[in-house]
């Protein structure tokens, strides 16, 4: 006699399954910043755009999540570890090159004001807003690079779809997470 399904359906992802997927993802993909795999030419240089457009807006996530840590020493535990991808996502589109994994903010690597999604500086006054400001910067971002998907070579599009798949899971781990 089978056993009767549990009268609660459980719908969407759950936690455990993100945080098993998403660091295999990147695992899979290689996160290396070697050839786009793209004909050499203009092409070339359309994915050379890409690649440090990419390099920048994830120098500019970075900055956002030393400038929360800064404002929100609370919040270090629970972010260390996604600060720590978006440094290895920026490496991995060749950009980086200065920032260290440490969560301290003046480990950020320098960059333009523009490559920040949104201005660094401004940090709401509570946790709960925080939060929600990086993930709406994580989820901004990682629909951009999805976007971008149809534009670029194999190899570039098969690292910016894995980073914003990263992306969409930090996005749940900020919102949804109890971390």
């Amino acid at each position: 006699m089978p056993f009767p399904s549990s009268p609660r359906a459980r719908s969407g992802p759950r936690r455990r399954s993100l945080l098993a997927v998403a660091p295999a993802a990147l695992a899979l993909t290689g996160c290396t910043g070697g050839d786009s795999g793209g004909p050499a030419g203009e092409g070339s240089s359309a994915a050379d755009r890409a690649r440090a457009r990419a390099a920048r807006d994830s120098e500019g996530l970075l900055e956002r999540y030393d400038a929360v840590i800064a404002a929100r020493p609370g919040l270090a535990g629970r972010l260390r570890p996604l600060r720590e991808e978006v440094v290895r996502h920026a490496r991995a589109f060749g950009g980086g090159r200065k920032s260290s994994p440490s969560a301290s903010p003046s480990a950020s690597p320098s960059v333009t004001s523009s490559a920040s999604p949104a201005p660094s500086a401004t940090v709401p006054g509570n946790d709960k807003d925080a939060l929600a400001g990086l993930a709406a910067a994580e989820r901004e971002l990682a629909d951009r690079r999805a976007k971008a998907l149809g534009g670029v070579p194999g190899e570039l599009a098969r690292l910016l779809a894995s980073v914003a798949a990263a992306g969409a899971a930090h996005v749940y781990l900020l919102t949804e997470g109890d971390a």
